[in-house]
């Protein structure tokens, strides 16, 4: 989190997947990345509201997604074994929540239970904290 403006940023994120013979390691790495990046914008930024049956978001300038400059260091590494290939899909997509979440209750003792955990919701979590 940085100072006061409650805002979370992940600076270095790891994977690790088995998916039996690793036929293109090299793609399956850009997926479990690309899922990561998914993942995080979800669990940090990405939101839509509705305001009278209407999305209040009409387009990138108001839904605000990863940038390239928000993206991690991102390292992945894929386990190759004897195993029949398996599909990779969007296993990074759904874990990057829960590893935020933790992270950020490790640093600050609190759990958010909704997303985005957006700043907003950091700063009002620990200001009920106090």
């Amino acid at each position: 989190m940085t100072g006061l403006a409650g805002r979370s940023q992940s600076t270095i994120s790891g994977a690790a997947i088995d998916c039996g013979v690793a036929v293109h390691p090299r793609n399956i790495m850009a997926q479990i990345e690309g899922g990561i990046v998914y993942g995080l914008g979800h669990a940090l930024r990405e939101e839509i509201t509705i305001k009278s049956g209407r999305v209040q978001q009409s387009n990138f300038l108001d839904y605000e997604v990863m940038r390239m400059e928000d993206v991690p260091d991102i390292r992945v590494a894929v386990v190759s074994t004897d195993n029949m290939p398996t599909g990779v899909g969007e296993d990074g997509v759904p874990l990057s929540a829960a590893c935020v979440g933790n992270a950020l209750a490790a640093l600050t003792g609190i759990r958010l239970r909704e997303l985005p955990m957006s700043p907003a919701r950091v700063k009002a979590a620990l200001a009920g904290k106090a």
